[in-house]
């Protein structure tokens, strides 16, 4: 009779079957947590190319994280209660990722939280492009949600990012001067 597989389930039954009895079987020692993995991993920017959400998604992965939560702010057609809206442009001071920058990082530094990116656009976008895409990851679901919804709320409130947007091709509004 060969040893016992019982730790390992019916997957090591099926590989010892297939091995036969001449197998070996020793336990894989883990290793402890990676100290330089332990840092919260953060990405903060403002481009004129368009926006991935996989790119924010990538940029927080983390081994500790259990949750990731994005917030994907899109153009849309209307605003202010205003219906016509046809395209926009998002004007940045040029040090606007600064105040980005130290919005992610505050918000990396909350307990559980394992990773923080926001990119914001600027330049001209058109009705359903990507305007701002924030991920957060966390240890768990309500840290994650939790830094989304404060990542998102002080990046708008805070970060020097201004919109033009145009309504039916003729009148222009800014928002956020």
């Amino acid at each position: 009779m060969g040893p016992d597989f019982g730790a390992y389930g019916r997957a090591g039954k099926e590989l010892f079957s297939l091995l036969g009895d001449d197998v070996l079987v020793t336990e894989q020692q883990t290793p402890g947590p990676d100290p330089t993995a332990q840092a919260p991993n953060t990405w903060a920017d403002v481009l004129d190319t368009p926006l991935s959400v996989d790119a924010a998604i990538a940029a927080v992965q983390h081994q500790r994280a259990g949750a990731v939560v994005t917030f994907i702010g899109t153009v849309r057609d209307h605003d202010g209660g205003r219906d016509g809206v046809t395209e926009l442009s998002y004007s940045a001071h040029p040090d606007a990722v600064t105040p980005l920058r130290a919005i992610v990082e505050r918000i990396a530094a909350n307990p559980g939280v394992c990773g923080v990116a926001a990119v914001h656009r600027k330049g001209a976008l058109q009705v359903g492009d990507l305007a701002v895409v924030c991920a957060v990851s966390a240890e768990h679901r309500p840290e994650a949600f939790a830094g989304a919804r404060e990542l998102i709320e002080e990046l708008k409130a805070t970060v020097p990012i201004w919109k033009n947007q145009e309504f039916d091709g003729s009148d222009r509004e800014w928002v956020g001067l």
